[in-house]
Parts: C-alpha cells; sequence; structure tokens
C-alpha cells in the first residue's frame, strides 16, 4: 500500500511536468517566450527522474506478484522509454523553438498511456489484497457463529479482530481513493456498519452462548450477522464497481435493487422530467422531423415516475392534511401543464417557450412544497428520538414490571417512535441532491429499520432471564446502537435540507440539480470566479459547440437505431448505452452554454460539467475494455481497441484543462475555448467506440451487459463515493480514514 501511495504521487509530478512541457508552447504564441534552452533541459531531467522513481516502484511490485508482473514489467519499460525521449527532446530544444514539438507530444502521450496502464495493474494488486482481506473476516464470521463454548468464542473472536483491522486499514485507503462520490459514501456507510456492529456481536454472542435457550438472544446474535455479512458484500460491491458478491444472505438482484434505489427519489424525477422539457425548446431547424423524434414521448413516463414517487409524501399517515392537499393540487397542475406541452410539442408549434416555461414553474413549486413538507417532518425528530430515549430507559430499568391494561407498554411506545423516524428518513432521502447525502439517508433508515427493534428483542431477553448480567449488557449496548443511529439520521437529515433549501428559492443563488454543488468537485482547491460569457464569446466558440452538438446527435441516432432494431443487448440498463446516454445528454448541455442557454449559466459550470464528463468517459471505458473481452479476435475487435485504447488520453487531456488556473477575462475565455474542443474530442472517439460496440454485438450475437467486473475498478476517475456514513464522518478505523482501525 505504500508502494502504492507513492507510485501514485510520482504519477501526479509527473502529469504535472507534461503539462508544462506540452501547454508551454501554446501560451508562447500569445507572448513573449520566457523559457531558456536551460529550463527546457530542467524539465526534462525533473520529468526522467519522476519516470524512474515510479517504474521502480512499479517494478517491486511485479517482483512480489506474479499475476501482473509481465504487463507490470513491458508498462515499466514503455515508461521509461518515453521518459527517455522526452528528455533527449528537451535537451535538444533552441532558445527560439522545441526542436520537434510533435515529437514532445507523441512522446508525452505514450508516457501518459504506460503510467496509467502501470496504475491500472497495481490497482489489481491493491483489489486483491482487500477482497482476500475480506474473504479472511467472512471466514471468521463463520467460525464465530458455529463455536458452541467459551473458549472457542474468545479464540475466534480474537482473531476475528486482527484481521478486521487489517480490513479496517484497506478499506479506508480505497475509501480515500475513490473518485466517485456515491461509491466513496457507500464504502464508509459499509466500513460504519462493521465498526458499529463489532461490539453488538460480542455482547450477542455471549448472551447466545450464556443462553441457548432463548429465541430472542439467538434472533440478536443472527441479525448482526446477517448485516455484517451485508456490510462486507456491499464492500466487494464498491471495489468491483457494481458486481455483486453471491456470498449475502439475499439474492444479488434484490441486493442490488436496494443499493441503487437512491436514484429513484423525487428529485431525481424533477430532474429528468426538467431535461426532457428543456429538449422542447429546440426549434424545427436543430429537429427537422419534431414528430419523429422520442422526446415528447418520454416526458409521460417521466411525469408517471414523478407522481409515482411523490405517493410517499401524501400517502404517509404523518403527512399533514394541509401539506397533502397543497402537494396533490400541485401534481394536478404539473400533469395538465405537462398535457398542454406535449400536444404543443407534437403538433410542431413554432414557439412552445411558454408552455416549457409554465412546466417548469410548476416543477418548482412543487419541489418547494415537497421540501417545505419534509422540513415540517424533521422538526419532529427531537421529540421522536426524546420519547424513544425514555422508552428505553423503561425498559432497562423496569425488566420486571407488568404494566396494566389501560398503561401503555414501553417496546410499543419505542416502535411508534421508530416508524414515525423511517417515514421522515424516506421523505428526506427523496429532496437530497446530492449522491453521497442520498447515500447516507438511505443507510440511516436501512440500519435503524434493522436494529432498531433490535432493542426490544434484547429487552425480551433481559426479560426472560432478568438476573442476568450479560442480557443486561447487551441491552444497553443495543440502547447505545441506537443512539448513535438518532444521531444519524438527525445529522443527515440537516445537512440534507440545509443543502437543499436553497434550490429554486432565489434564481441569484440556484443549485442546479445536473450540476455538483460549488465547493464539492470544483476543478481547483479555491473555485474561480463563475463569469457569463457575453455574445461576442459566445459567436467565437459557437462552430466548436455545433460540431460537439452533431457528434452527440450522431451517437443519440445510432443508439435509438439499435433500439428500433430491437436488439437484444440494448436494454435501457445496459451500462454501455446508459454512460453513453449520459455522456451524450452533458455533451448536448455544454453546446447549450455556448448558445447562452440551457442550466449551465457560468464558466465555472462548464468546467464542473466537463469534469463529470471526464469521469464518465472513465466508466465507459472500463465497461467497454470488459466487453471487450467477449469479442472474439478479428479485425472489428482490433479496430474496437484501438479507438478504446485512445480514450484514457482525451480524457486526461480533458482534465488537464479543466485544472488549469486561470486569471482574467481573457484567459478563462481561452480556457472555455480548449475545454469545448477537448470535450468534442473526446466524445467523438466515444462515438465511435460505442458504435462499434454495437456493431460487434449484432455480428457475434453478445451480450453487452451491465456493469463490468473491472479489477481495478477504481483505478480512473469513475470508481468512488463522498464519505457521509451516517452524516458524522465516522467510519471502521476513523472518521473518513485510512487511520487506525478502531475495532
Amino acid at each position: 500500500m505504500a508502494a502504492l501511495s507513492r507510485q501514485r504521487y510520482g504519477s501526479s509530478y509527473q502529469h504535472h511536468q507534461i503539462s508544462t512541457l506540452v501547454e508551454h508552447r501554446s501560451e508562447s504564441n500569445m507572448r513573449e517566450p520566457i523559457a531558456t534552452p536551460a529550463a527546457w533541459a530542467r524539465v526534462g531531467q525533473a520529468l526522467s527522474v519522476a519516470v524512474e522513481r515510479f517504474v521502480t516502484v512499479g517494478e517491486t511490485i511485479a517482483d512480489d506478484h506474479s499475476e501482473v508482473r509481465q504487463g507490470m514489467y513491458e508498462a515499466c519499460k514503455e515508461a521509461r522509454q518515453a521518459g527517455a525521449a522526452i528528455e533527449h527532446l528537451c535537451e535538444a530544444a533552441s532558445e527560439e523553438t522545441v526542436a520537434d514539438r510533435g515529437a514532445v507530444v507523441r512522446a508525452s502521450r505514450a508516457l501518459l498511456a504506460s503510467v496509467t496502464r502501470v496504475l491500472l495493474l497495481a490497482d489489481i494488486v491493491v483489489v486483491k489484497q482487500l477482497l482476500l482481506a475480506k474473504d479472511k473476516v467472512q471466514r471468521s464470521l463463520g467460525r464465530l457463529e458455529s463455536v458452541s463454548n467459551f473458549t472457542e468464542f474468545v479464540k475466534a473472536f480474537s482473531q476475528f479482530g486482527a484481521e478486521m483491522v487489517e480490513l479496517a486499514h484497506l478499506t479506508g485507503d480505497r475509501q480515500n481513493d475513490l473518485k466517485d462520490e456515491r461509491r466513496r459514501a457507500q464504502m464508509a456507510a459499509a466500513r460504519q456498519v462493521l465498526e458499529r456492529s463489532t461490539m453488538m456481536l460480542l455482547t450477542s454472542s455471549k448472551a447466545c452462548l450464556r443462553h441457548p435457550d432463548s429465541v430472542s438472544a439467538r434472533e440478536n446474535r443472527d441479525t448482526i450477522f446477517c448485516q455484517m455479512r451485508r456490510a462486507m458484500d456491499l464492500i466487494h460491491y464498491v471495489v468491483k464497481d457494481g458486481v455483486l458478491s453471491c456470498s449475502g444472505m439475499q439474492s444479488p438482484t434484490s441486493q442490488n435493487e436496494e443499493w441503487e434505489t437512491d436514484r429513484t427519489t423525487v428529485s431525481a424525477s424533477i430532474r429528468h422530467l426538467e431535461h426532457l422539457v428543456e429538449l422542447c425548446r429546440l426549434t424545427d431547424h436543430e429537429i427537422p422531423h419534431r414528430s419523429d423524434n422520442n422526446t415528447g414521448s418520454q416526458i409521460g413516463p417521466a411525469l408517471d415516475a414523478l407522481l409515482e414517487r411523490s405517493h410517499d409524501f401524501t400517502d404517509s399517515p404523518y403527512t399533514s392534511h394541509e401539506h397533502r392537499q397543497k402537494i396533490l393540487v400541485l401534481l394536478d397542475s404539473l400533469a395538465d401543464r405537462v398535457s398542454h406541452l406535449i400536444e404543443a410539442y407534437e403538433m410542431c408549434a413554432t414557439d412552445i417557450d411558454a408552455d416549457v416555461d409554465s412546466v417548469l414553474e410548476a416543477t418548482r413549486a412543487l419541489w418547494l412544497q415537497l421540501w417545505r413538507c419534509t422540513a415540517d417532518q424533521a422538526g419532529e425528530l427531537t421529540s421522536l428520538i426524546a420519547t424513544g430515549r425514555d422508552a428505553i430507559h423503561a425498559m432497562r430499568s423496569s425488566p420486571q414490571q407488568h404494566t396494566s391494561p389501560t398503561s401503555r407498554r414501553p417496546d410499543q411506545t419505542f416502535h411508534d417512535c421508530i416508524e414515525h423516524t423511517l417515514e421522515i428518513c424516506k421523505l428526506v432521502r427523496h429532496v437530497a441532491l446530492t449522491e453521497s447525502l442520498q447515500v447516507a439517508a438511505r443507510f440511516a433508515e436501512t440500519n435503524l429499520r434493522v436494529y432498531g427493534p433490535q432493542v426490544v428483542t434484547a429487552w425480551r431477553t433481559l426479560q426472560e432471564v432478568p438476573q442476568s448480567q450479560i442480557a443486561a449488557e447487551n441491552l444497553e449496548v443495543f440502547s447505545d446502537m441506537y443512539q448513535w443511529l438518532a444521531s444519524d439520521v438527525t445529522t443527515t437529515a440537516r445537512e440534507v435540507l440545509e443543502n437543499s433549501s436553497g434550490h429554486r428559492q432565489s434564481s441569484d443563488k440556484q443549485v442546479y440539480l445536473s450540476l455538483p454543488r460549488p465547493g464539492k468537485h470544483g476543478t481547483t482547491s479555491k473555485p474561480l470566479k463563475a463569469v457569463r460569457l457575453d455574445s461576442e464569446e459566445q459567436a467565437k466558440i459557437a462552430k466548436s459547440g455545433l460540431e460537439m452538438k452533431m457528434i452527440s446527435s450522431e451517437m443519440d441516432a445510432e443508439t435509438e437505431k439499435w433500439q428500433e432494431a430491437g436488439a437484444a443487448a440494448m436494454e435501457e440498463n445496459n451500462d454501455i448505452v446508459k454512460r453513453a446516454k449520459n455522456m451524450s445528454a452533458m455533451a448536448f448541455s455544454m453546446y447549450q452554454f455556448t448558445r447562452g442557454e440551457g442550466s449551465l449559466k457560468t464558466t465555472q459550470d462548464l468546467f464542473t460539467q466537463a469534469e463529470y464528463f471526464a469521469e464518465e468517459a472513465n466508466r465507459l471505458y472500463k465497461v467497454v475494455r470488459q466487453f471487450s473481452y467477449q469479442v472474439p479476435g478479428g479485425a472489428n475487435k482490433k479496430e474496437l481497441l484501438e479507438n478504446l485504447d485512445r480514450v484514457p488520453t482525451f480524457v486526461q487531456q480533458l482534465q488537464f484543462t479543466v485544472k488549469d488556473p486561470t486569471v482574467g477575462k481573457a484567459a478563462t475565455f481561452i480556457k472555455v475555448d480548449n475545454v469545448i474542443q477537448e470535450t468534442k474530442n473526446l466524445m467523438n472517439v466515444i462515438s465511435k467506440v460505442v458504435t462499434q460496440c454495437f456493431e460487434c454485438a449484432s455480428k457475434y450475437k453478445l451480450e453487452l451487459g451491465g456493469p463490468a467486473e473491472v479489477a481495478g475498478a477504481g483505478a480512473g476517475a469513475g470508481g468512488s463515493m463522498g464519505c457521509s456514513g451516517g452524516g458524522n464522518g465516522s467510519g471502521m478505523g476513523g472518521g473518513g480514514g485510512g487511520g487506525e482501525g478502531s475495532l
């Protein structure tokens, strides 16, 4: 792990050196040259030294791991050769110009490609180590579950603890390495479950061993085992970027649906509907046969999905009559306006801007009302949690008390508190705007649903054996877990409501659903000042924007053609199709920016969208790489791989461009133009890759498949999650961390 960390640091340094080298000449066209031959030579020498250090670490990893040895040696050799070539070219530079700038660029790209390959191979090793550690913990859980006496239990639990500490280290490092916000949050949630469950596993196992005939004690223990195994399956799922382990208590399909349902929220439905409605603004020139376009046919199902998910608000027994009536009225109004828009769109009306604005106004009003309903119910959390604590206190202090028929049992009161809290969690998840907060709300709800009732189960064990110190200790530990879960729910609800409170309430402080929040995924540690382009600047980049739109339209047309043909592999849940559509939608929003339209209002919005675009391209690269293994050798496979191998280079070029700091309006405009150009180049190669995938799938009768099982799934910019576990950032081994395990 330490070797890999040094390797990544060296890779970052090389990226900086290469970027400096390649970009210098384009900048020098606009100002006097400031670099001397000695400066060029120093850059080449520094880069060569960094490459040598980097490949030395790579070769050390290869020596210790036979599964990547050959590929790692080859990649290190290529990196060393490219570094030496760059050093030689830098030394040959004269005062006026670089001896052969084209050769420098080619060598730089070769170096970046080989560095990327080294990192991917190193990541295979990391993934293998992590999964082996997870498997060891699972085997230890199996031994703990089968012990029949205290002596065996103590020995097995000691080994289990040591293995959990190792897993804490590895998962903490992996969590920090993940780039995808969703995956990082899922990893944090899984680690948190394992950490908190360990103490409950100890006391529940002791209670079960001391009282083997107690059904409630066994239920406590079995619940802990089940949740810990599910947490480790989630770790496997995150590490493999969406590939499920088969060891879970549920079916893989059921687990996948549970972990990914955070996407099926009201906020996601509103975002999807608004995107489709915005597409209706296209003129007849942009869509020659509007009646043949499927945008209008997609709006109806999108509205139906929104109406269905809004039922969680209107059907909740805790929603006030006033809120329920307002939501129903707004839903009816939205349905009427959407119906009018679809009718105008299908009739090819020349100006439907008023209808589009009317629908968007209705979605804004609906969102605000749903947020108010959620905030209203979340305001009751404090009293609910206090009531739950009082009920637990009553259970702990009077395990033998027999209440009269007229008095309310504490377990019934506690059950009602949990049910109400779970309803609030559901609404909070619906209004969460970021994926990390959606994951936090989902797991806060899931953990409370599973572990909350176990407090009552532990109390029943104590009722059966009121003099048992172990049973009393077990109830105390489960009570502490309820306190943690209640804190998670409160913290998550507060963060979600604060994050979404300004949404659509002020046009000056609008938070766009299609973009990450400022400061979370900014292109620099200090966000640039967001500026708008004037009409003259928009005119200058309009040509590049139009070219990008044409490429995007071609990919959309290709996807639709295959869907209309009824290709079996072209299902909606297919990852290649999904990623391609996501990238097409992002490219289209960037095209709209060049016209002064759409949701991207400022240059910072554009840069952030470009960063997302690059990350999505990395995810698509991994999925297609896995698909390519199915393609038989031949011309089709060769052509597919040739274009696919170009993707990482274009991704890196776009990322470098986005992260390049600028000062002043002129420099910002140049950066905007470069970002559009790099996005267009990446979109062009992606379009070719996707088309070739479809052709191979048709020719060889292959299934494009679901999420790809790519070893080293987090090596690119595609595998991650914003740490949120339960809202407080705590996780196994420390908050967000990779520090010492705390088990």
